[in-house]
Formats: structure tokens, C-alpha cells, sequence
């Protein structure tokens, strides 16, 4: 072999079609666009338009939404978790939490949290700190002997705006009326003992 005798094998490059040659090279007047005007030209996106009428996304219903923060939590069941107590990878005297899971091979990595799954069956007495854990997982743990510490969740968000001003105004009000009941029944009270009072040593006299 020489130097002048290197080249490429064959179908290694392949010539780029030359189109608007004459409709006898199969690719001329429109150039394989198959329209022309506003459609063969460059860098037009016209997707989803219909001409004018209601395009077809905006025909169909939407359903749900997307979380602008999702949270993705690793996924752990009952099977796995007893088989980590069998291999000795897990302790079952020491609090299980995602470190804990990581350390043991039972998950790649914590994520956001964990969630334990009621796939399978739990005999190991375990004391879990996760993120999350479904009912029948729950009651598997806990039929076990084990326990779950899940983190509090959050209060609701306080109302705001003027009808939540005028409800809170109407609160106040309502106890600072009842409040204002409350005090009066002990005054009115103490007259009418005081008369009875008076009137016994009057009723002493009267018989003497």
C-alpha cells in the first residue's frame, strides 16, 4: 500500500443530495419540501397551527399538573430491608435511616428522602427514620414490633386577603363579647346576696 492508495471504504461518505436541479433529479422545484411559499423557507415553525381553527391541543382536556418542585424519594420495600437484617449488612438495634440504607447496598443514594414500599415481608424488629412510608408498610413495621419516625408535616399557610381580615375581626369580636358576659354574671350576682344577706338579721329583729 502507498499514500496515494489511502482512501476511506466504501459508504464511509456519502454525497449530499443537490436539490432544485430539474424534476428530473427527483428533488427539484419544491426540493423535497413539498410546499412552497412560507413552508419551504428556513427556520418557520408552524406546528399546531390549523389553518385558523381550534388546533387540536387546545381541543383536547387537560388533566392534572406538574409539581414546580417535585419531590423524588428512594423507593424501598419490606423484602429488602429483611434481606439486608439477614445478610448482616443491616444492625437491627441501630436507628435505620438513608445513611444507614446507602451503607448497607440496599440504595444508591437518598435523594430527597426515603419511602418504604409494603412489598414483601418484615420479621426484623426495626426502628425506621424515613421520609415517607406507605399504610401497609406502616402496619408491617409496626406488627413486626419496629416503629417509624415520619417528619411532622407542615401547617396549613395562613389565609390572607380582606375576607380573612374580616373572619379574624368577627373572632376577636365574638370573644371579646363573651368575655364581656362572663364578667357580668358575678357582678349581678353579688346584689342578690347582699339583699338576702340584709334581710336575714331584719327577720332576727322582727321575732325579738
Amino acid at each position: 500500500m502507498k499514500l496515494h492508495e489511502i482512501r476511506d471504504n466504501d459508504g464511509a461518505h456519502k454525497r449530499r443530495m443537490r436539490v432544485g436541479r430539474g424534476i428530473g433529479s427527483g428533488k427539484g422545484k419544491t426540493s423535497g419540501r413539498g410546499v412552497k411559499g412560507q413552508k419551504a423557507r428556513t427556520g418557520v415553525s408552524l406546528h399546531a397551527f390549523e389553518g385558523g381553527q381550534m388546533p387540536l391541543f387546545r381541543r383536547l382536556p387537560k388533566r392534572g399538573f406538574k409539581p414546580i418542585n417535585p419531590v423524588k424519594l428512594a423507593e424501598v420495600n419490606l423484602w429488602q430491608l429483611q434481606e439486608a437484617v439477614d445478610a448482616g449488612r443491616l444492625d437491627p438495634k441501630q436507628p435505620v435511616d438513608g445513611a444507614a440504607l446507602v451503607a448497607a447496598k440496599v440504595i444508591r443514594r437518598t435523594r430527597d428522602g426515603v419511602r418504604l414500599l409494603g412489598e414483601g415481608e418484615l420479621k426484623a424488629k426495626l426502628t425506621l427514620k424515613l421520609a415517607g412510608a406507605s399504610t401497609r408498610a406502616k402496619a408491617a413495621v409496626e406488627a413486626a414490633g419496629g416503629s417509624i419516625e415520619l417528619p411532622k408535616l407542615r401547617e396549613p399557610a395562613k389565609k390572607k386577603g380582606k375576607k380573612a381580615v374580616r373572619e379574624a375581626a368577627a373572632r376577636r369580636e365574638a370573644a371579646a363579647k363573651k368575655e364581656a358576659a362572663a364578667a357580668e354574671k358575678p357582678a349581678a350576682d353579688k346584689p342578690a346576696k347582699e339583699k338576702t344577706a340584709k334581710e336575714k338579721p331584719a327577720a332576727k329583729k322582727a321575732d325579738a
